[in-house]
């Protein structure tokens, strides 16, 4: 079932847009969860969950893309709930992930009150377009679906010494970039 006709089915208040849903995006929903997760039943949950909030804002959102809205909704609800799970200890491998990135956007400097998040959203797509293919989406596997090294080369074919070099440089170009666009103040010193 196309994404529109599933959307018409939230509109109609029909079930069956949840079945739809599952079937189509389930996978993908519950893979986004794991990763941020590790755990299976937290993650289910955090799927359902998604299902619930669809039902909840579908009408009167007409989402487009339906799988991006799916996809931002199942991911902040995992990051939600791996902030409860770890607010007195760190999940080794999702925090320094979290650290390599916060590290381009505001480690060494402070972000001005008066920058929005979307202002820096903006900033943030305007870089990846300017990358080749092959380091947008090794950027997005590993800091949007959470994907390990690892899994990262081994779905795109490439050697995790690659991803994991390629990453580094992604890093720095976005770093040099937010100066650039002074967003980010180096640390002298």
């Amino acid at each position: 079932m196309n994404d529109q006709l599933i959307i018409e089915l939230f509109f109609k208040r029909c079930e069956e847009a949840i079945a739809a849903t599952s079937e189509k995006y389930g996978k993908l929903c519950k893979s986004i969860s794991d990763r941020i997760l590790k755990n299976n039943e937290d993650a289910e949950e955090c799927v359902s969950d998604t299902y619930l909030t669809l039902w909840e804002t579908i009408p009167p959102e007409e989402p487009d893309p339906f799988v991006a809205y799916i996809c931002k909704i199942v991911r902040n609800l995992s990051l939600k709930r791996y902030r409860h799970n770890t607010a007195e200890k760190r999940n080794s491998y999702y925090d320094a992930s979290l650290d390599e990135i916060s590290e381009c956007v505001a480690a060494c400097g402070e972000v001005d009150e008066r920058i929005t998040a979307q202002e820096l959203t903006d900033r943030l797509n305007k870089f990846l377009e300017g990358l080749k293919e092959v380091d947008r989406v090794m950027f997005v596997k590993k800091y949007w679906f959470c994907m390990e090294i690892p899994e990262i080369a081994e779905e795109m074919s490439l050697s995790t010494n690659y991803v994991n070099v390629h990453l580094h440089r992604i890093r720095e170009k976005l770093k040099q970039y937010l100066v650039k666009e002074n967003w980010y103040e180096e640390r002298i010193g």
